[in-house]
Parts: structure tokens; sequence; C-alpha cells
């Protein structure tokens, strides 16, 4: 029996831990080991996170191609970027993270101050303030050049026919705004108090909802009957058509030529009849321009030429430098490539008054411009 228990308790003591010797402290468990482990091993976790980063990202940086070629590695967009899975998988775990695009933060804040930019500090975009940095960021940038867009539709008969058919908008908040400050600029002065039916007017190019605008359109007709500007918006918006919204701006026409008139014979009497007379004459412009647009898009090309050679002899050329691109796609329907490039080189001549007025070097050209140009070039050397 003596035996027998000495041998439970060797057994007992074999499975039981061991208890620890007084003053020595007890044994580590696995979490704390991994944990004093990953603790003394930092810089090393950290270097084989950076061999891991560069093995994940050698397809779209192309380390191999650029190290055997002695090159440095070419920045992760363009096609590389977009084709390869991992990067849209970071770049989408970037903006999902931090709500921003990776590409737009490295372009904005590195690539930009190198290029000749506005700097710009670097947040982190998940700091408080990175907000308001980037608010202030945005003041701080030169504003770019924006061209409008010369071969606009109509945003009724045509833009809201492709939201019939795709159920989508084709138009951004961005473009609404553009087209906003466009009208605001061409159709308002500071004398449409004088008319109760421009003040209307006037409301209505600053409203954002399209059934409000052309509610406050056949408002203003109701107490003006010759309101051009009315017309105008309801050939944009209203009409469903391009035979609707000829009609449309043929009444505006009508109206817009008899206040043009009046306009003239006021001019002088005060700075205020002077800026009316500048609005009327944007006004008759851009209705006859629009005119030439609805003859060209229903097949009566020659009219619409002969529209626009007129508008540009009847009003000063600088005021009148997108009607270059409405002439050029009629004439280039009509493979009137002489006339062409007639027209480039008057709208070469305009360019160049227009830089020495302005005084402003970096005035852009039209894509319709620079495109009509490469064709040209293009034609001579096929032909040779």
């Amino acid at each position: 029996m003596a035996d027998g228990d000495g041998l439970g308790e060797a057994a007992t003591a074999a499975v039981s831990p061991t208890a620890p010797a007084p003053g020595m402290s007890p044994p580590l468990g696995w979490r704390e080991r991994l944990r004093a482990g990953l603790t003394g091993t930092g810089a090393s976790l950290w270097f084989v996170a950076g061999l891991g980063l560069l093995y994940a990202l050698r397809v779209p940086l192309r380390l191999c191609e650029n190290l055997a070629a002695g090159e440095r590695p070419r920045a992760p967009w363009g096609r590389e970027w977009e084709g390869d899975v991992r990067g849209a998988i970071f770049e989408w775990w970037y903006f999902h993270k931090h709500g921003t695009s990776f590409i737009e933060q490295v372009s904005v804040n590195h690539l930009r101050p190198l290029m000749g930019g506005t700097e710009s500090s670097i947040s982190d975009p998940g700091s408080p303030s990175s907000s308001k940095e980037s608010e202030t960021n945005r003041q701080n940038l030169s504003e770019c050049k924006v061209w409008r867009n010369p071969l606009n539709l109509f945003r009724g008969a045509e833009y809201r026919r492709y939201t019939w058919v795709t159920g989508k908008e084709p138009l951004t908040y961005y473009d609404m705004n553009l087209s906003a400050q466009d009208h605001q600029t061409f159709f308002t002065c500071d004398t449409d108090f004088l008319r109760p039916s421009d003040t209307v007017m006037q409301k209505a190019w600053r409203e954002r909802n399209p059934p409000a605008r052309i509610k406050a359109a056949y408002q203003a007709l109701e107490l003006n009957n010759d309101c051009a500007t009315a017309y105008v918006l309801l050939a944009e918006e209203e009409a469903t058509t391009i035979v609707d919204a000829e009609r449309l701006f043929k009444q505006a026409l009508k109206a817009g030529e008899t206040i043009y008139r009046r306009s003239q014979q006021c001019q002088h009497q005060s700075p205020q009849h002077e800026a009316q007379l500048r609005r009327d004459t944007n006004v008759l412009v851009y209705i006859k321009r629009r005119l030439a647009m609805c003859a060209r898009k229903l097949g009566r090309i020659r009219e619409a030429v002969k529209i626009m050679r007129d508008l540009m002899k009847e009003f000063p050329p600088l005021t009148m430098l997108n009607i270059h691109e409405n002439l050029l796609e009629s004439l280039l329907e009509l493979q009137a490539y002489a006339d062409v490039q007639a027209v480039l080189a008057k709208y070469d001549v305009l360019h160049l008054l227009v830089k020495i007025i302005i005084t402003d070097i970096s005035l852009p050209k039209s894509a319709a411009i620079c495109y009509t140009a490469a064709l040209l070039k293009t034609r001579t050397v096929s032909d040779k």
C-alpha cells in the first residue's frame, strides 16, 4: 500500500503543473510570450511588412523590369494601376476608410507642387482638421479655366430624351452649376428691376428645379408677352423635340429683336442702359446661334451656315468666339474643308487679339478647334 501510494503521488506530481519557487515570477502563457516576441522584434516586422508591400505592388510598379533596365519605378497609375486587381482593391479600401481617393490625394498633395501648382499642406484624411485644411487648400488653389461646351445639346429635346431611354441623368450638378452661371451672366443685368418680367426671370435662372423654372417662365410671359428670355428657357427645357424648340426660338427672336432696338435707342442715357443693351445683345446673339443649331440638326445645314456667317458679321467678333465651333461643325458636315481652313485662320487671329487684350497667355482653345486643326493636317499628310 505504501508503494501504491508513492506511485500515485508521483503520477499526480507529473501531471499537475510545478508550483513556482518562492521569489520567482510565474511562467508566461503563449499570449504573453507572443506579445513579448512582437515587442522585441518590432523593427523586423516593419521590415517584413515593407517587403510584403513591395511584393504585392510588384506588378503595377514593374519593379523587376525597372531594376533590370536601371530605371526608377514609375507611378502606380495609368493602365497598369487600373488593370491591376491589387491596385483596385487598395484604392477601394483607401476610399472606404478615408472617404477620398488615394490617387487624388497623391496627385494634389505631391505631384501638383512639383508641377508648379500651389503647395498644399499634407494632412491625414482621418484627422479632425482635415476637412478645414482641405477647404483652405481649395481656396488657395488657382482657379482652373473651364471652357464652356459650345456644342451643348438642348436640355429638353435631347438630354431629357436620354433620361427617358436610360433612366439616368446625363447632367451632373457641376454641369448645372456652370450653365446657371452662364445664364445669369448672359441673361441678367442690374436693370432687371425696371421690368417685372426680367425680375421673375432673374429668379428663374437661379432656380435648380426644372419645373419651377418653367413655371416662372410662364409667369414672366403673363407679365410681358415679349419676354425673350422666357421663350429661351421654354425652348431649352420644355420643348421635347427640335421642331418645338425651333418654334419657340423663333418667337424669342421676334421679341428679342424688338427689345434690342429699344435698348439701342436708349443706350447713351446712362450706364445702366448700356448694361441693358449688352444683356439684350447677348440674348439676341444666343437666340440666333441656337436657331442655327436647330437648322443644322433638322438637316438644313446650308441655312445654318448662312445664319452663323451673318451672325459673325453683324456683331463684334470678341463676343462671338463660340460661334466658330458651331460653324466648323456645319462646314465639316458639308465636307467644305477649304472653308474650314479659312475659319480656323480667322479664329487664330481672333485668338491672338484676345490674348493681347486680356493679357492672358494661357487662354485655352476648345477641343473642337484642336481636333479640327488636327484633322486638316492629317488630310494633308494622307494626300501626300
